[in-house]
């Protein structure tokens, strides 16, 4: 199978790429941050690990989605469910550790320590909805400046109802988090 996925370098543009997904390989943006960020932590194992679930669609590949997240993408706002998964592969203990809501994005707050400038992996949590414990959570790749505008690369689910990457505004941000060392 192919796909097209809209692919955001750093500090440059979108643009698309066509990709074999059965043979899962990143492309080189992630690649490069996995030997970027492994020299100080797992972060860019979790971008491995988040990639290998690219386009996977609630409606599509809601069993794999749902044996991976433990809850029913369909039923369920499952963006924190799908970093605590992506998080737990790795050994890492996600939200869960932190919050008696670790379904939430907002539980991912008080997850790690807080940083000014985030780096590929650090998770960000972003408001979303009109009620103020929603919000949405994905792993960093990058920034890009459109119209004068700072937007981050965001890798995460329940993004447009699959795992995706998509530009948030940067001043949006509720927090930016790292893992602890």
């Amino acid at each position: 199978m192919r796909a097209i996925i809209i692919s955001c370098m750093f500090l440059g543009g979108c643009g698309l790429v066509e990709q074999t997904i059965d043979e899962y390989t990143p492309p080189s943006y992630v690649q490069e941050h996995y030997v970027y960020v492994n020299r100080d932590n797992t972060s860019g194992q979790n971008l491995l690990s988040a990639y290998r679930f690219i386009n996977y669609s609630e409606q599509t590949h809601r069993a794999e989605l749902k044996e991976f997240i433990g809850v029913d993408p369909v039923r369920t706002e499952w963006c924190a469910a799908f970093v605590n998964a992506v998080l737990n592969e790795s050994g890492i203990a996600g939200s869960e550790s932190v919050s008696q809501y670790p379904l939430t994005a907002r539980s991912f707050l008080e997850w790690g320590e807080e940083v000014d400038e985030p780096k590929p992996g650090d998770l960000v949590v972003f408001p979303r909805g009109n009620q103020g414990w929603q919000g949405h959570v994905g792993f960093y790749l990058g920034t890009s400046l459109i119209n004068g505008e700072t937007f981050y690369q965001i890798l995460g689910g329940n993004q447009s109802n699959k795992v995706s990457i998509e530009l948030y505004p940067a001043r949006s941000k509720l927090g930016i988090r790292r893992q602890l060392t």
